[in-house]
């Protein structure tokens, strides 16, 4: 079971009460949501976009949270479901993604243990990016010219002492699902890295 939460946070809330600044801040209003879950590992998903006179936050989650004490009550709604959605072949996705490539070099060219990850931002890039990521996926992406792909500000944030910055893309237009078990799969884990800041969220609508 998943269950789709949409909370409405009105701008003069989360800025001037909640003092929300950067996606660390909504990470840690979101786990506020899942009560008494302190230091288990994170299994849900969430992303944030800016609405009309708010920010729409959406949450996919294997159990339903609660209103966090932050919301007002008319703001939150979270729904199961069904399981019969998953049935659809086609959907209407919008994804929002940290897209980065691994190179084992650093910026002198020297060759690394480790590696260190750079930001896809080049259309082509994005596109053979994502098109990984479906194959991996259960899902494929139908004719390439009709993706739109759009690059986002950079996202900073700030947890305790230390700073970073994630780059955003956000792609949308149709898939076509080729294995519904491992699609499922995705859809309750997302797609590529910096989950925990607001990424890799499918939002779907099926095709009839």
């Amino acid at each position: 079971m998943s269950y789709l939460t949409q909370i409405l946070v009105p701008y003069e809330l989360a800025v001037r009460q909640l003092k929300i600044r950067d996606s660390y801040d909504w990470h840690q209003r979101v786990w506020q949501a899942f009560k008494g879950r302190d230091g288990e590992k994170r299994d849900f998903l969430s992303r944030v976009d800016e609405a009309d006179e708010a920010y729409r936050l959406l949450i996919v989650s294997p159990a339903a949270p609660s209103k966090p004490d932050w919301c007002p009550a008319d703001c939150f709604k979270t729904k199961a479901m069904p399981d019969d959605f998953f049935t659809a072949g086609r959907f209407r996705f919008s994804l929002l993604v940290n897209p980065t490539r691994k190179v084992r070099g650093d910026k002198d060219g020297n060759r690394t243990k480790n590696g260190r990850r750079l930001p896809v931002t080049k259309r082509a890039e994005l596109i053979a990016w994502l098109q990984r990521k479906a194959e991996k996926g259960g899902f494929e992406i139908g004719d390439a010219e009709t993706l739109r792909t759009t690059p986002k500000p950079r996202s900073y944030f700030q947890k305790g002492a230390t700073q970073g910055v994630h780059y955003a893309a956000e792609f949308q237009g149709v898939l076509t699902v080729t294995d519904p078990a491992l699609f499922r799969t995705t859809f309750t884990t997302g797609i590529g890295s910096a989950k925990a800041f607001g990424f890799g969220l499918l939002a779907l609508a099926p095709i009839s």
